[in-house]
């Protein structure tokens, strides 16, 4: 969910999670696609005809050594090659991170190298200007073993540090997270970090997991601001991880604190359980490339990765996978493996299998970006898998993003619906806020098709779930932006069936009673007792909120009414369980209860009801103490 793949637009507020609508997309999605050969001091935009729309040129010493992402307003951030002999063989080892603007002027080149850490692989753009970066950190044999590792040989461990530009070569590193500072072991008791189990611990990564000197080899960055987490990629372990950014770098270091409360420990990973001791199928065969699908698209709030080797027939694979979020956390049974068992999507490379490198880009129309390193093969599928954009570049590209044209030109455009889940027959208000530019028009169109618009404001009522896209144009500038409208089918109308004096409707979440088409104060559960003639109606709500009334039911009271017959005095339902309503008789009154061996007791009218429920089944005489001339009422106590 980094700020590199399109419009600041797609990223809505989080909720629930994750929004898995399939959305039919044929045509290309945005306007630009940027990369930059490794090892290369150009990179380049392509316009949607495979055509060099833009070229950056750096000075011979500054090649791109990993990633490269665009900010808004056109500013590229990426990697730079270098040196550093205490990491001799490092892989992707970046030494520097720059900052160009779209006229080609550096404005920020900063370097986090020395003998004991340096830069490598993939860095993240942050929404507030900030950078994530990955870093080796060496640890010597002692310090190894120490931390309970079983061998006594260096270690290149890893950290991530979040570096605030404040000069043109100077940086405050604001948040930092170290790997060494989360780790496990139960090789030998008397080091650090030993539990008795690794399974029960997977919040920490087991030191003696496939070690070696380039032991973790993370390879991918990216930043939920949503969640406020980061999520990253383990060449050598098969795993992605995400860990909480809301700490502090003191609690980061801990066990504790946090939105999740959990410190810098492991939050969630996924892709080789037997990495933390757990039974399950390793899904990832060299992995690259961790990162969020941005809410608000297709799978938007799920994960994904560049699967190098674990397609099927060790082909190059997509994952994208949908964890299970509980709040900040992840549902775990402890002692098993992370759910899903499997990936959620998949999409295969049908050429060679990558051996390292490569990205993937899922799109706000629900088409997805991929970026094939080892020839530079760049296309795009749309939701049926079917390729609908490529380019073949012949060079080795780690990494390639598509862009909206508002990244260069800075207008952009914030939508939303209100409400954004909606019953079948209802409707929902489009809005659209644009900003960089003046003199607007609007352009509304769906998917499904079936509506388009020119108001800035539209409303909507889709009979099924949509996705809604508006084209904001200010002069020869243009930018695209995506909301969904989820539509929930109203329920079955209810039924209203009648035992004795009661109705009772067919079963749903929520119900209110209706009597001569007004509502009854306080009659919402599925039985009613009605108190009197007349046509009775039920409106039930499911769990979506969607409701549908019942078709008119008359009812009519059948009390037993004293043998006078006065025409106001009369008690239901009768036979009863014990609650009785009486009508006619004064509110507080004493009544006197006789059963059929002559015995007496009494009670007292309240709200219209007395309760009997404590006597057994039988036959009684009810007569009002309180007013000697009142009808005596029988009654049929039976349960």
């Amino acid at each position: 969910m980094r700020l590199k793949p399109g419009n600041f637009s797609a990223f809505l507020a989080l909720w629930a999670c994750c929004f898995a609508m399939m959305v039919q997309a044929q045509a290309p999605w945005g306007d630009y696609t940027l990369y930059s050969p490794q090892n290369s001091n150009k990179a380049y935009l392509l316009d949607l005809s495979g055509n060099i729309f833009k070229t950056w040129t750096f000075t011979s010493s500054q090649k791109t050594a990993y990633g490269i992402y665009m900010e808004p307003g056109g500013t590229i951030v990426r990697s730079l090659t270098g040196n550093n002999s205490s990491f001799n063989g490092a892989a992707a080892m970046s030494v520097s991170v720059q900052k160009v603007d779209y006229n080609g002027n550096v404005t920020w080149t900063y370097t986090h190298s020395s003998t004991t850490y340096v830069l490598h692989h993939d860095i993240c753009p942050m929404p507030n200007g900030n950078v994530l970066m990955i870093a080796y950190e060496s640890k010597t044999g002692t310090q190894a073993q120490q931390a309970g590792c079983s061998l006594n040989t260096t270690i290149w461990s890893e950290k991530i540090i979040e570096v605030q530009p404040t000069g043109a070569t100077t940086g405050n590193i604001v948040w930092e997270w170290h790997l060494w500072e989360h780790l496990c072991q139960n090789y030998n008791a008397t080091k650090d970090n030993y539990v008795t189990s690794i399974v029960n611990n997977p919040q920490l990564i087991n030191i003696n997991y496939n070690i070696q000197k380039d032991w973790m080899h993370m390879n991918g960055v990216d930043y939920n601001p949503t969640l406020d987490q980061i999520t990253f990629s383990s060449h050598n372990l098969n795993e992605i991880y995400v860990i909480d950014h809301s700490t502090t770098t003191a609690e980061a270091a801990g066990h504790t604190g946090g939105n999740a409360g959990k410190g810098g420990d492991i939050l969630y990973r996924w892709g080789n359980p037997a990495a933390y001791g757990a039974t399950g199928t390793k899904i990832f065969n060299v992995v690259h490339d961790a990162h969020w699908v941005p809410v608000g698209y297709p799978r938007g709030g799920c994960l994904g990765a560049f699967n190098n080797k674990g397609g099927t027939g060790n082909k190059t694979a997509i994952d994208v996978i949908q964890p299970p979020y509980n709040g900040y956390n992840y549902t775990l049974t402890l002692g098993s493996a992370y759910t899903p068992s499997t990936y959620t999507w998949r999409h295969t490379y049908s050429g060679s299998a990558s051996q390292n490198l490569g990205s993937s880009q899922q799109l706000p129309n629900g088409n997805t970006f991929i970026c094939i390193p080892n020839s530079g093969y760049l296309y795009e599928i749309d939701s049926n898998q079917t390729v609908v954009w490529s380019k073949s570049t012949g060079s080795n590209i780690a990494k390639a993003y598509r862009y909206a044209a508002s990244y260069l030109t800075g207008i952009s455009a914030t939508v939303s619906a209100t409400p954004n889940v909606i019953c079948t027959g209802a409707s929902a208000q489009l809005n659209v806020t644009a900003s960089g530019g003046s003199n607007y028009t609007y352009s509304w169109a769906s998917s499904p098709t079936g509506f388009t618009s020119a108001l800035q404001n539209p409303v909507v009522t889709p009979s099924v779930s949509t996705t809604y896209s508006v084209t904001v144009t200010s002069g020869t500038y243009t930018t695209t932006a995506y909301v969904p409208v989820t539509v929930n089918p109203l329920p079955a109308a209810p039924v209203i069936s009648q035992v004795g004096n009661s109705l009772s409707s067919t079963a749903a979440s929520q119900y209110l009673w209706y009597l001569n088409g007004a509502p009854v104060s306080g009659a919402t559960g599925q039985t009613y007792t009605p108190a009197q003639n007349g046509n009775y109606q039920v409106k039930i709500t499911d769990a979506n909120g969607c409701s549908a009334m019942s078709a008119v039911y008359w009812f009519e009271l059948t009390g037993i009414v004293d043998i006078s017959d006065d025409g106001r005095t009369f008690v239901y339902p009768n036979p009863s369980s014990g609650i009785l309503h009486i009508s006619g008789w004064k509110e507080g009154s004493v009544v006197l209860i006789t059963d059929i061996h002559g015995r007496t007791t009494q009670s007292r009218i309240m709200n219209q009801v007395i309760n009997l429920t404590g006597f057994p089944e039988g036959l009684y005489l009810m007569r009002n103490a309180d007013d000697p001339d009142a009808w005596v009422l029988r009654v049929v106590i039976q349960k």
